[in-house]
């Protein structure tokens, strides 16, 4: 800590009063430790305030110097990037995918007694990512957030440069899902009665509402899973609102809406989620239940996302333009797009 005096001149008349005096115009010195430094000099001022500045500068010029001579451990710098993420107000999906990556990251750091970023060279995360179990989609996205995450370090000087650029990819199969068929959507539905069976009728009729609005709106399962009750306006469904306030509205048939208000409601607010827990949670438990369906239909592949490809195939085959289905689904809009977006019938006399 440093210390300001004046060091008052022989004929200084509150020469008496001693160096802490300031009301005078005696030459201003500093005293005291900066960087470890003994430091006893003349600031070459008169200005107490200017004098108060100048220390406060060097010292906040010294802590800074300090903390980036302090090696920043792995665990420091994950807590300080989920902070940042957590303040850009980041989806709790993509949160959670952070954190996961971040114990695992842990994880292998305590096995390999690693303690600070700086020791997270190209060799030591190809190995880390040599641990990953999950297919090469996932992988990829894993990379992504660790790139992310290093990048983020990078910015902050906390490493000279971003290693994790250098792992390649790993190469990820076009395997893109197909529509159900018509004979396999009639199989899902009827493999609701042996469901129920097993699980029990209200059990049963919940996932109908389930599966019939996945079929004829288009949403993905972690937008229908949270589908807020006062979405739903007699027969048309809000899906969306896009950045430019349109809202986007979807037709469904009289049975979606009649499935959905006989079905059991999780709560006042919500179709399928109490609310209480995680959205991811939730989503997880309706996915166990779809797949059990599937099993129940003996339908091969069977995935949640391929209602969303049949409602959209099922929309052109019925001569909805391409670009009205790209807003049902939820694209951004094009910028200079203002005008409003008529609401689109899902139910069509092609329809399954």
């Amino acid at each position: 800590m440093l210390t300001i005096y004046r060091r008052q001149r022989r004929n200084c008349r509150h020469r008496a009063k001693g160096r802490k005096h300031r009301h005078c115009q005696c030459p201003l010195w500093v005293d005291g430790l900066l960087g470890g430094k003994e430091m006893r000099e003349s600031l070459k001022l008169r200005d107490w305030q200017r004098a108060q500045e100048m220390i406060r500068e060097s010292e906040a010029e010294d802590r800074r110097t300090r903390q980036q001579e302090q090696p920043v451990t792995i665990k420091g710098a994950h807590e300080k990037f989920i902070a940042d993420a957590e303040a850009r107000k980041l989806n709790e999906s993509t949160l959670y995918k952070y954190r996961l990556l971040f114990r695992q990251l842990d994880a292998f750091a305590q096995t390999y007694k690693l303690q600070f970023l700086a020791q997270l060279d190209l060799d030591t995360l190809a190995t880390f990512r040599a641990t990953w179990e999950e297919g090469p989609r996932t992988s990829l996205k894993k990379l992504e957030r660790l790139r992310a995450f290093m990048r983020f370090a990078e910015k902050r000087k906390w490493i000279e440069d971003n290693p994790a650029i250098e792992l390649k990819a790993p190469k990820v199969p076009d395997k893109p899902t197909m529509p159900f068929t018509r004979e396999e959507i009639i199989r899902i539905v009827d493999a609701l009665e042996p469901y129920g069976k097993s699980a029990g009728v209200r059990n049963a009729q919940r996932l109908r509402a389930f599966v019939l609005l996945l079929r004829y709106s288009g949403l993905r399962i972690g937008d229908a899973t949270q589908l807020e009750i006062k979405r739903l306006n007699g027969n048309k469904l809000l899906l969306h609102t896009q950045k430019t306030g349109v809202p986007v509205y979807c037709v469904v048939p009289d049975m979606v809406v009649e499935a959905l208000e006989a079905a059991p409601r999780s709560s006042d607010r919500y179709f399928f989620w109490t609310g209480e827990s995680t959205v991811r949670s939730a989503k997880g438990k309706w996915q166990h239940r779809l797949q059990r369906l599937f099993e129940f239909a003996k339908v091969p592949g069977g995935h949640p996302h391929r209602f969303r490809d049949t409602f959209a195939v099922e929309l052109l085959l019925a001569g909805v333009p391409l670009d009205r289905v790209s807003i049902l689904l939820g694209p951004q809009q094009h910028p200079h797009h203002r005008t409003p977006l008529r609401t689109v019938d899902a139910f069509s006399p092609r329809t399954n």
